[in-house]
């Protein structure tokens, strides 16, 4: 707690430094009122905003109240433009002048014209594109995406370009799980042990767009050899009052209902959702195992066969506001939380020939687990000129997660001997983090630019487990030997800094990143004494250079090469060394004595840009040391799992995006993604066991492929469909099999695009599945799963708010008139 208590001591003196300089700021006021040329009546909420005189960059603004009025306070001395505009409206400019001798400028009644043409022209003739690129991002925005209307985070990510999720939730990019996801630019809490759960909580509808950042800066936390997902929720900035409400339902019995309100004027900036996700789904799985001697014969098998039905409630909250202190000086506070409920059936059918064991089995499981949780973020930023700015960011997180699992064995035997057994274990798992960061940008120049900064983050965890076994629920007792007491501590103290020029054509940008990380665990057995167990602990600090070559050339094409240098580091239950033999049959547990996977990443990119075409090629390079993977061995009739650094890979691959606007009426966006991996070959010794884990050199040529089809028909309706492939891809010890799936979806709008009903199906040829076919010491096995399938969802959605400037006001007294004369 030592870092956190420094920590907040430099940001206190930030804040304290930062207030004292806008207080001794030189300032004035500017003023007036909005009229509307035709009817001569105020106009209210019409966006007034300022720049500097011969610059294009507002520095603030407000809107006008229910009577035209509108001021701008703590204006600093100069000259400005202003310019007060709304939509039907031809915008006004208003040039003014703050200094010693006029602080406070009166620019009186301003007329708006309406403007006919711009009005004769509002007309839909097709939807937002859904993926855009930027220089160092692919932006994929969220609410073009028709078949997932009424979905989840998840849901949403399954139809990104690049991104794949699978049945347990775990997200991968470019064909490698090791990505780090965000929410509004943070890790908002989300870590690899709750992020699956969480973004299955998130209503798609509060999402904004999601940023795919494949290689970033130095200036990015280096967590996740892939990239990072930035999921940016809704926090619309148009002046005002508007909101919405939406309601859903899907054939599986799942159901959604939301509201959000959004107010905004030129001191504040506030928004609130509130949202509510009752899911149902349902899944089969199947796993056979061939048993192999020493020679590699089959000498027995263990076959198994699941079903599973899941549903589960959830609310999910989001609100926040921004204040402007001062024309320099702004403050924010945001957050959201989730609570939420999840209970599932599991039944398990085994069938044997291992001598000694059983012939048949049968084990039903029943969970019931709690969650909840959330983020607070503050902000402030002051800005000392148009061109630079520091903003300090101080964020807490809380995750909690109850529940208890009941399980059911019952055994039949060759000798008509039949056994039970009852296994109840509950757990209580809690996360907080703490993150502070202060960003400074100094852009000298439209060429040149440095930015620097620094991170704190802090993190606790712990999963405490405790079991009670028996023959029957009635002779069930506390089992001391699953009985485990967790606690993950990991400390990250982190300074960057980058700065970027261009010359002519000619653009590079160069940033180093150096953090220094601490980890410390534990894993107490019952009665254990706290203080005589012995934590593993991880020292190290490490640097992660980046650099970033960029060359515009004519006609709109642009090539860019940059590397990066980058981490992943274990995951909580990685390192957990606890034994979960809920499962008999097989038993899982961590390894603390995991390293971090280092790599190096390469990227060429290419981009070039027509009228209605956009194509981006990108190739990329990646090597990774001490990959961690998940491997398997069998000890007699038990299979056991656990992770370890047991190789190195290699990777390459070409990416290519082509966005095509095709007729009047369709937008096609299409996504390859051919990359080669190689894992070394490995031998690996774990704990206990009698030989060593092998596994033999293997490479694998995959490919994946995305198709967005949107089509625009007459009538206000908007069609799109929505195609996915993935190819065969190695995994440690096997592959997985190919897969592939379609989602369809339509939309029509009422009552002038404010009402919105949607259908969608997803996986319509109920081909969504997970085949993997794996082999290691004394075992081959061949196992699918797949969940949900075929799903239709109907969602209805309503638009309301004050989005045109009213023309209609209460006609006001003589004497009120006369006051509003006065003062101009």
């Amino acid at each position: 707690m030592k870092y956190m208590s420094k920590v907040k001591e430099a940001v206190l003196v930030i804040f304290l430094v930062m207030f004292a300089l806008s207080a001794f700021a030189q300032t004035g006021s500017v003023r007036g009122r909005i009229i509307d040329a035709k009817t001569k009546k105020p106009l209210e909420f019409v966006n007034v905003s300022i720049r500097i005189a011969g610059s294009k960059t507002p520095l603030t603004g407000t809107v006008s109240d229910s009577t035209g009025i509108f001021r701008i306070n703590r204006v600093k001395n100069g000259s400005y433009i202003l310019t007060a505009s709304f939509i039907g409206y031809r915008p006004v400019e208003k040039e003014f002048t703050i200094s010693a001798k006029e602080r406070n400028v009166n620019v009186k009644n301003l007329l708006l014209e309406e403007d006919s043409q711009v009005i004769d022209e509002i007309q839909v003739v097709g939807q937002r594109a859904q993926m855009r690129f930027e220089i160092d991002k692919k932006v994929f925005d969220v609410e073009s995406n028709i078949a997932q209307a009424g979905g989840s985070a998840s849901e949403i990510l399954e139809n990104i370009p690049s991104v794949e999720v699978d049945n347990e939730g775990e997200i991968s990019l470019r064909g490698n799980s090791s990505v780090t996801i965000w929410i509004n630019g943070k890790a908002s809490g989300l870590s690899a042990d709750n992020q699956a759960q969480i973004l299955e909580q998130i209503p798609a509808e509060s999402i904004e767009r999601i940023e795919i950042i494949t290689n970033p800066s130095a200036r990015f936390s280096p967590e996740g050899t892939s990239g990072i997902i930035n999921i940016i929720l809704k926090k619309d900035r148009k002046a005002g009052y508007y909101g919405s409400l939406q309601v859903g339902a899907d054939v599986l019995g799942g159901y959604n209902a939301s509201a959000s309100i959004n107010y905004s004027s030129g001191k504040i900036e506030s928004y609130l959702n509130v949202g509510y996700r009752q899911r149902k789904s349902e899944g089969e799985d199947y796993t056979d195992r061939i048993n192999l001697d020493d020679k590699g014969n089959p000498v027995s098998f263990l076959n198994q066969r699941g079903k599973n039905d899941r549903k589960g409630g959830s609310l999910f909250t989001r609100a926040g506001f921004t204040l402007h202190l001062t024309a320099t000086d702004h403050f924010s506070v945001e957050g959201f939380g989730h609570f939420g409920d999840r209970k599932s059936n599991n039944e398990i059918r085994y069938k044997s020939d291992v001598p000694g064991s059983f012939i048949t089995s049968e084990r039903f499981s029943h969970s019931d687990n709690s969650s909840k949780g959330g983020n607070i973020n503050l902000d402030y930023k002051h800005e000392f000129s148009e061109t630079s700015n520091i903003v300090a960011r101080a964020s807490w997180d809380l995750w909690v997660s109850d529940g208890s699992s009941i399980y059911k064995q019952h055994s039949l035997f060759a000798n008509d001997r039949e056994t039970s057994s009852w296994q109840k274990q509950k757990d209580d798992n809690r996360s907080q983090s703490w993150e502070f960061q202060v960003d400074y940008v100094n852009q000298f120049s439209k060429e040149s630019k440095l930015e620097a900064g620094y991170k704190g983050s802090l993190g606790y965890q712990k999963s405490p487990v405790e079991t009670y076994s028996g023959p029957t629920e009635a002779s069930a007792t506390f089992d001391e030997l699953l009985y485990n007491k967790y606690t993950y501590d990991r400390n990250i103290q982190a300074l960057y800094a980058t700065y970027s020029t261009k010359i002519n054509n000619f653009g590079v940008q160069l940033g180093l990143r150096g953090e220094y990380t601490n980890t410390e665990t534990k894993s107490l057995a019952y009665g254990e004494n706290p203080d005589n167990a012995i934590p593993y602990k991880d020292d190290y600090f490490s640097l992660f250079p980046s650099l970033f070559l960029s060359y515009s050339l004519p006609g709109n094409n642009e090539v860019q090469v940059n590397y990066t240098r980058r981490i992943s580091r274990p995951r909580g239950w990685q390192l957990n060394p606890f034994l979960n033999m809920t499962d008999s049959l097989n038993i899982s547990f961590g390894n603390p004595y995991l390293t971090p996977e280092f790599s190096n990443s390469f990227e060429l990119n290419y981009i070039k840009n027509w009228e209605k075409h956009t194509l981006s090629l990108s190739t990329y390079y990646r090597n990774t040391d001490d990959v961690i993977q998940r491997i398997r061995y069998r000890e007699g009739d038990v299979m056991k799992s656990t992770s370890a650094n047991i190789t190195q890979s290699s990777s390459v691959g070409a990416e290519i995006v082509a966005k095509n606007k095709l007729l009047k009426f369709l937008d096609v966006t299409t996504t390859l993604n051919f990359y080669y991996n190689e894992l070394e070959g490995f031998s690996y010794q774990p704990k206990g066991a009698d030989v060593p884990v092998t596994g033999e050199r293997d490479d694998n040529f995959s490919w994946t492929g995305k198709l967005i089809a949107n089509v625009m028909l007459p009538y206000a309706i908007s069609f799109q469909a929505t195609g996915n492939y993935n190819s065969r891809q190695i995994i440690a010890q096997g592959h997985r099999e190919s897969s592939y799936r379609i989602d369809l979806g339509a939309r029509k709008s009422f009552f002038n695009r404010k009402v919105n009903f949607s259908v969608s199906v997803q996986d319509i040829l109920n081909s969504r599945s997970w085949h993997n076919v794996t082999s290691g010491n004394g075992f081959r096995q061949d196992s699918d799963s797949w969940r949900k399938g075929r799903m239709a969802r109907f969602t209805l959605s309503y638009n309301f708010g004050n989005m045109k400037a009213s023309k209609q006001k209460p006609q006001r007294s003589s004497e009120e008139m006369n006051m509003m004369e006065e003062e101009f």
